[in-house]
């Protein structure tokens, strides 16, 4: 997949170009299960959202954004994971409120958990401990949604979000400790 032809049809497709939506999803679909995939593959056995589901989800809701002034195909994906982590707490709370609350446990958030399983509830956990995270220092939760929710690669990261890859790593690890903290995670 050349990295130009996806940044090329994300700006027709921003001029209006329906075309170009139907070009793009082939380059970026697989791209975008892989993300799923990392995002899910951790969850609970009897998980009703799949990882299909996931995909189209939030692919429906990319193509919408067809005013975005795309930088590349890393801010597409980032963008992407932001939206994966959107519907992700989105489905927790609406599984938690059929459940009409639930047990409150720690959650640790460790270099790991970019490729780890979490549950739902942890999910919710580190949802509201990010939206915090946000109104202290936007850039590192940006870092943490793309890692932890979209599952990119510290180089993917750094693309994404325009900044140095040794930034997206100590954002990355300060996040880290902000949140284990945060989250009343011991060690």
């Amino acid at each position: 997949m050349d990295k130009s032809d996806i940044t090329t049809l994300l700006h027709k497709h921003a001029s209006g170009s329906r075309e170009a939506i139907d070009e793009l999803i082939p380059l970026v679909y697989e791209k975008l299960h892989q993300m799923a995939r990392h995002r899910l593959n951790g969850e609970r056995k009897n998980h009703t959202l799949s990882t299909t589901e996931l995909v189209h989800e939030a692919y429906l809701k990319l193509v919408q954004f067809n005013e975005i002034n795309w930088q590349n195909r890393d801010h597409f994906f980032g963008i992407a994971s932001q939206i994966m982590r959107n519907i992700l707490v989105d489905y927790a709370v609406k599984q938690n409120a059929q459940k009409r609350g639930g047990k409150q446990h720690k959650v640790t958030l460790g270099e790991s958990h970019a490729i780890s399983e979490v549950n739902l509830d942890d999910i919710l956990a580190i949802h509201q401990a990010l939206d915090h995270l946000e109104k202290i220092d936007e850039r590192q939760a940006r870092v943490v949604e793309c890692r932890f929710f979209g599952g990119l690669t510290i180089d993917e990261t750094s693309s994404a979000l325009n900044i140095s890859t040794p930034t997206v790593c100590r954002d990355w690890k300060v996040a880290r400790a902000w949140l284990n903290r945060e989250l009343g995670a011991v060690g």
